[in-house]
């Protein structure tokens, strides 16, 4: 999709954490990402601090029209203890998710953002887009990373209701409904129960983070929409976090799309935590369009792969491709894939069209 005001692909992104930088960052986004980091100098509670890339007028100015924005608050036991962003009880993850939740409300009251939530809203944001993008909230739909704030299953229907449309059941480490990143074993009784709700709800199942064990057990229970959406390849970077060639192919097989993550510990296998650099690396967006082109040979085609950017997901220009100053540098993904050979028909798919249509089906 192109608009009439602009000649750059259309770009879906598929995975932002935007409600938990306004609420956890103290971002707002409405201001533009040299604002944030000006706002941030000085300050080392966070890592990325002062090095954002993820505003409001960010994505306009990548013709970022379309995104899936995130509620994201994980649950861990006593036991269990995770860094990052856990809570103690689920209710507490329950209430941090409601918080992400009237900050999504308000910026859609503030005309920054319009909340999709089926096939109509969908298409009528894009013809909106396409004539008057100027004028147009950025489109999002709304998902939930890791689903241990969901107390019972009946939270997973008031979320529904509120326009919850994605569910990734794991995020890092031991989950209540599914095992994920450094974690092992199946999801359970409680995942399953989950994966039955989410099917009879319609709501898309969200691979990514999920262990192999969690994985595989997943497909094998739930029989609507699967998807991975900020997922990189094994076979590139060899670490569990990313899918190996026999998860993608599955995912293919189920007509998912696999949207490519920037965290550049995920673009190369030499990554050391706290060591590297992306310029020390190599880490750049041609890194991320070989993970691009990986799952399009996989596939035979380029139907399945997307962007998933997680831009400032808990990281910022420190750990994102070198060659990337703004979230809006995502236009410089379709430039490489035309270097590469390929077609226009094919930087429109990886661009959006292959969510677009995925979610057109999955709604249809």
């Amino acid at each position: 999709m192109e608009n009439n005001q602009d000649s750059r692909p259309f770009i879906f992104d598929a995975h932002l954490d935007l409600s938990m930088n306004a609420l956890e960052w103290n971002r707002d986004l409405r201001w533009s990402v040299e604002e944030i980091r000006g706002s941030e100098k000085g300050k080392k509670d966070k890592p990325d601090r002062a090095r954002g890339t993820v505003s409001f007028p960010s994505l306009r100015e990548g013709n970022i029209g379309l995104v899936k924005g995130t509620q994201i608050a994980r649950y861990t036991k006593k036991s269990n203890q995770l860094p990052g962003a856990s809570w103690n009880s689920p209710e507490q993850a329950w209430a941090q998710t409601q918080g992400q939740l009237a900050w999504y409300q308000a910026m859609e009251d503030d005309g920054q953002i319009q909340q999709i939530t089926n096939l109509t809203e969908l298409d009528e944001h894009l013809t909106h887009w396409q004539s008057d993008p100027g004028n147009c909230p950025i489109g999002m739909i709304r998902s939930l990373e890791g689903a241990d704030s969901l107390v019972t299953l009946k939270h997973l229907e008031k979320a529904y209701a509120d326009g919850l449309r994605a569910i990734g059941p794991a995020h890092y480490g031991p989950g209540t409904y599914a095992q994920g990143t450094d974690a092992k074993g199946g999801m359970g009784q409680p995942g399953r129960d989950l994966l039955r709700e989410m099917e009879l709800l319609n709501i898309v199942l969200d691979t990514t983070h999920l262990c192999d064990e969690s994985f595989w057990e997943a497909l094998d229970y739930f029989n609507g929409p699967v998807c991975a959406s900020h997922n990189n390849c094994r076979a590139l970077v060899p670490h569990h976090r990313q899918f190996s060639d026999e998860q993608l192919k599955e995912l293919i097989s189920r007509g998912a799309i696999i949207g490519a993550a920037l965290d550049a510990w995920m673009l190369t296998p030499n990554w050391i935590r706290g060591q590297s650099t992306p310029q020390g690396e190599g880490v750049t967006l041609n890194s991320v369009v070989d993970h691009i082109d990986h799952i399009c040979q996989l596939a035979g085609n380029s139907c399945h792969a997307g962007i998933g950017s997680d831009l400032d997901g808990a990281f910022g220009t420190e750990q994102s491709p070198a060659d990337l100053e703004t979230i809006a540098d995502l236009q410089k993904i379709p430039m490489i894939l035309k270097e590469r050979g390929y077609s226009p028909a094919d930087i429109t798919n990886i661009c959006s069209a292959n969510w677009i249509r995925f979610y057109r089906e999955a709604w249809g």
